[in-house]
């Protein structure tokens, strides 16, 4: 009878310790989820803002390529504007030695 007593006292010591345990581990995993619910929240504003940059991106690569087709003509302008003032100027020079 009294290893039986022993044996339910063990017993219970052991179902105690794994309640105690249980516990412990119910804990942990509601702390696992609560950060994992935060991650997931970084992670989908994180998301929202690198679409936001693509899109950011790709409005500036727009606007680049409009400001460089821009920049092209006002280069070629440019050019012609020097070759015909060259020209004028070289017509001056001529007419200064004609006379």
């Amino acid at each position: 009878m009294e290893a039986i007593k022993k044996k339910m006292q063990a017993m219970k010591v052991e179902k105690d310790n794994a309640c105690d345990r249980c516990d412990v581990t119910e804990e942990a995993s509601k702390a696992a989820k609560i950060r994992a619910d935060k991650a997931e929240d970084e992670v989908a504003e994180l998301v929202a803002k690198s679409r936001q940059l693509e899109t950011e991106l790709d409005l500036t690569a727009e606007k680049f390529a409009i400001v460089s087709l821009q920049l092209e003509e006002k280069e070629k302008s440019l050019l012609a504007a020097e070759a015909e003032m060259n020209a004028l100027n070289r017509r001056v020079q001529n007419l200064e030695e004609d006379t």
